[in-house]
């Protein structure tokens, strides 16, 4: 009889993971059930190589290769393992949800478009072609506003984000001086010395405090919806870290690199690479996506259970795990964690008291999601969106112009689109204290950040309010010294465990989608390919 592997939840990561398994080429009876929301990916287990989240490895959780020991030492590769994949909700996908509107207008209530860049980006849009999907990629080619504008709110202004290097040699407000001045002045900075910093404190260090409370305050806010004077740069840019350890300087280390990875091949990877794809999303929206996995899982012999949330996990005597669903269990051999580290550390048990302390400290902000669609409106700038710093405002943390990136979703007749991220202290306060939290407060905060930022003064034809509670982890300072704590008690323990989601190593649909495939190949016991 094989092993059986339970994968919990049946958002992004644990359906790549499922994925991943049932394309393995023996592959595994897969059923699916489905837990709580994701996290990325720790592999752990009774595995004889020690993870090493060193300094100067983005991954260095995923890419070190774990067998279980055989007699003599050997490493054997489990053979057809049983694998069920457990949701608590009654959807798939997480954070990721498409809606149509009545006039057919796609509204995307959490990510809403995929990075092509890398080895990673490469490999999901592989991924894509595999499920059949390339006929529905609505690319962003190089050439486009939405590839090419950015912009920052500031002083009651939209500012466009100098790009080439005309743009670094003249002023660029709202940059007082040409950025030109800061990359001189990063390029003789010299190396940090602490084995990290805050995002705020390695940028003002080393390119200047405009940078730093500019730039990458709104980033911060744009990807983590943090703080930058608490994410750890470590952590949250790993890359810009690694540079200045490596090269002294973070200009010099991003221009020589770190080589280029192996990447997959595909008609579709090549056509985003002529085209300069700056990111990508599908027809019918980026549902589509967990949706077509579920038809393919589905097609592989894979049961989806959904609705079941898991109770709590138990060791059992010979070392085997027993998942609770409440009026039923499951035993498992081997688990993959795909829920967010908060909800799993409410789900171990007493031995594991350590490693959940650990993972309770990976906490997660909130994030209010405004969809409002304007009919007969313009835009006073073509772009991607603009973010805006928190100290312009600390409500707002940037606006998606949807309709200038894909178009294609306007419905017909066609209506402007965009999108209204509500977040920061501003939310974090109104949830300390209490307050009641309506559809009405933050509709009014979108329509008026929309107003005065962008004049749409009319109201909007559409608007849909969702407030996504704790979908973002925060990276802290400190974050690896989390990691490398659990890294150790699961090796020290030999837990059957894997880890994986956006607790970990990134926050974005394709750090999630890599961490689901990294962990489905450590459990198979197979060195993955490109």
């Amino acid at each position: 009889m094989g092993r059986t592997v339970v994968v919990l939840g049946g958002g992004i990561s644990g359906l790549a993971a499922s994925y991943h398994l049932s394309r393995a080429p023996c592959p595994p009876k897969v059923s699916a059930l489905l837990c709580p929301r994701e996290p990325p990916l720790i592999p752990f287990s009774h595995f004889q190589q020690k993870v090493d989240p060193g300094p100067r490895n983005r991954r260095p959780l995923f890419l070190h290769t774990f067998y279980p020991t055989a007699v003599g030492g050997a490493a054997v590769a489990p053979s057809r393992p049983q694998v069920v994949l457990v949701e608590g909700s009654e959807r798939l996908g997480g954070w990721i949800r498409s809606v149509r509107g009545p006039d057919g207008a796609i509204f995307e209530l959490g990510p809403r478009g995929i990075r092509p860049a890398g080895a990673l980006g490469a490999r999901t849009l592989l991924m894509i072609s595999e499920l059949g999907l390339d006929s529905e990629v609505l690319p962003v080619r190089g050439d486009h506003p939405a590839a090419q504008n950015r912009f920052l709110y500031v002083g009651g202004a939209l500012h466009a984000l100098p790009t080439g290097l005309r743009g670094l040699l003249r002023p660029s407000p709202p940059f007082s001086k040409p950025l030109f001045w800061a990359g001189l002045r990063e390029l003789i900075t010299p190396r940090g010395k602490d084995p990290d910093e805050t995002v705020h404190s390695f940028t003002q260090r080393r390119l200047g405090p405009e940078v730093a409370s500019l730039a990458m305050d709104s980033l911060c806010r744009g990807v983590f919806a943090g703080n930058s004077r608490e994410l750890s740069i470590r952590s949250c840019f790993p890359s810009l870290f690694q540079a200045e350890q490596t090269h002294r300087s973070v200009l010099l280390g991003l221009l020589l690199g770190a080589g280029r990875s192996p990447q997959p091949d595909s008609a579709l990877i090549r056509q985003a690479r002529a085209e300069r794809w700056s990111q990508w999303s599908l027809r019918g929206g980026l549902e589509t996506l967990p949706q077509a996995l579920n038809t393919h899982l589905t097609s592989r012999g894979v049961s989806v259970l959904r609705g079941r949330p898991v109770c709590g996990l138990s060791l059992q005597a010979e070392g085997r795990w027993k998942v609770s669903l409440g009026d039923s269990s499951l035993d498992a051999d081997h688990i993959i964690s795909a829920v967010p580290a908060s909800v799993l550390s409410q789900l171990l048990p007493v031995e594991a008291a350590p490693l959940a302390r650990a993972l309770s400290t990976i906490t997660a902000v909130s994030v209010a999601v405004v969809n409002l669609q304007y009919r007969g409106a313009c835009l006073p700038v073509q772009g991607f969106g603009h973010l805006v710093p928190s100290s312009e405002d600390p409500s707002t943390l940037g606006i998606v112009y949807d309709s200038v990136a894909f178009p294609e979703q306007d419905g017909s007749p066609p209506g402007l689109r965009v999108t209204v991220m509500l977040g920061g202290s501003w939310l974090q306060t109104l949830e300390a204290r209490g307050c009641v939290l309506s559809r009405e407060l933050f509709q009014q905060q979108a329509q008026e950040a929309a107003a005065t930022q962008l004049g749409l003064k009319e109201p909007p034809s559409h608007c849909l309010v969702h407030l996504h509670k704790n979908c973002i982890p925060q990276y802290t300072l400190g974050h690896w010294q989390k990691l490398e704590s659990a890294t150790q008690f699961l090796a020290a323990q030999r837990l059957p465990l894997t880890l994986a989601g956006a607790s970990y190593e990134g926050v974005a649909v394709n750090d999630c989608i890599e961490s689901g495939r990294q962990a489905a190949f450590r459990v198979l016991g197979t060195e993955p390919n490109s």
